[in-house]
């Protein structure tokens, strides 16, 4: 399918330069990886009169840890954080994460950033920056301001981001204490493929738990009846079983091309189970690694 509308593109070499064509054109869109906007140039779902590429702003390619804070600037790939030492040692359920995105040429070039800015269902990044608390840092012309990745999805393919605004990057206060986490995602075929339902499980020492979903619900949902009931709990088969149960009250699925609601509600469930068990061992010390997919 071919783009067939008419735009300008541009690629400045900062941020204020940027702003300016802000305020220049009516319609402008931004371009990072490219991987999620292509398409939507190509079926219409978004007419812009320019295209901004700021894939070549270094300021917003940039990994750091610093004081118990993880910032993944804006144009960072999926491929440099698996290929990040800092997101191993310090976050790595965002290395398991993307190592199941796509394939190895949209890892190349999509971004997490972008991904969440195209604010899917089925997103993959979604449901980790929601159960790690993490907040998009977006910057305007006027200032900049930090949004919590709880208010930042509000509907499918909608987000909290305002004109005139451009996401600079991610940031996430990582937990002092120790923890284990698990990232599941459930396609119809190994390989490049949309997910069917995903899943983030975290395992707190202090014995709480955050369990978040994607692709069940028009934005990811974090599963605060289930993680209630876990709160307090050691990790046994009556607890799990009861756990499990609870996955009912709390998703609500669709049926679509991908799946039916019936089978994404039992894979639900069965994904719980897994994840649970997995970032239990994790905490524990014990195996699988991360990387390994659980699914």
């Amino acid at each position: 399918m071919a783009i067939v509308n008419n735009f300008d593109y541009v690629k400045p070499k900062s941020l204020k330069s940027v702003f300016r064509l802000f305020k220049q054109y009516k319609n402008p869109i931004i371009l990072a990886g490219g991987t999620d906007l292509l398409d939507m140039l190509k079926s219409g779902a978004v007419v812009p009169d320019v295209v901004i590429d700021i894939k070549g702003l270094n300021v917003l390619k940039r990994i750091t840890y610093k004081d118990g804070v993880l910032f993944i600037g804006a144009c960072v790939t999926y491929t440099e954080l698996i290929e990040s030492k800092i997101i191993k040692k310090r976050c790595p359920i965002i290395l398991e994460m993307a190592k199941q995105v796509a394939s190895m040429g949209v890892r190349n070039r999509g971004t997490m950033a972008g991904n969440i800015c195209s604010a899917v269902p089925c997103a993959d990044s979604s449901p980790v920056l929601l159960a790690y608390n993490a907040d998009i840092v977006v910057k305007s012309s006027s200032g900049e301001r930090s949004i919590p990745a709880e208010d930042w999805f509000v509907g499918s393919r909608k987000t909290a981001l305002k004109k005139g605004e451009v996401v600079r990057g991610i940031s996430i206060k990582l937990e002092e204490q120790p923890q284990g986490a698990s990232f599941l995602k459930l396609g119809r075929y190994e390989g490049e493929d949309l997910a069917q339902v995903n899943l983030v499980v975290i395992a707190l020492k202090d014995k709480t738990y955050r369990v978040v979903y994607g692709s069940v619900a028009p934005v990811p949902l974090r599963a605060r009846k289930i993680e209630s009931f876990l709160k307090g709990h050691d990790f046994y088969k009556a607890v799990l079983k009861e756990a499990v149960a609870l996955v009912e009250s709390e998703i609500k699925p669709i049926s679509d091309v991908r799946a039916s609601k019936e089978y994404r509600l039992h894979m639900a469930k069965v994904m719980l189970e897994i994840g649970l068990e997995a970032a239990i061992n994790r905490l524990s010390g014990k195996k699988p690694v991360y990387g390994t997919k659980l699914l």
